[in-house]
């Protein structure tokens, strides 16, 4: 009688394990569901990562295009900022 109480006692909790293990907090299917949208979430993120990498080089390049624009215009055109004081030295040509 105690071995079949025993091996009773343990299907049972053999099967709770296993209904926990299908059914329960952290299952088998949950876990999966997770996974996928974890994958879904990095997808996005690697998405995301792609079009900030794009805004900072339009963003380096307007900087970059500014700064080229201004450096043309102050040798080519003479052009100067607000307070400051061109000088243009001419030399003679041989």
């Amino acid at each position: 009688m105690n071995a079949r109480l025993v091996a009773v006692l343990l299907l049972v909790l053999l099967g709770i394990l296993h209904g926990q293990l299908w059914w329960g907090r952290g299952s088998v299917p949950q876990v999966r569901a997770q996974r996928e949208e974890l994958a879904q979430h990095d997808q996005a993120n690697a998405q995301a990562q792609w079009r900030n990498e794009q805004l900072a080089n339009e963003v380096r390049d307007l900087r970059e295009g500014l700064d080229m624009v201004e450096e043309m215009a102050r040798q080519e055109l003479g052009m100067v900022k607000p307070n400051e004081i061109f000088v243009q030295i001419n030399r003679p040509t041989p």
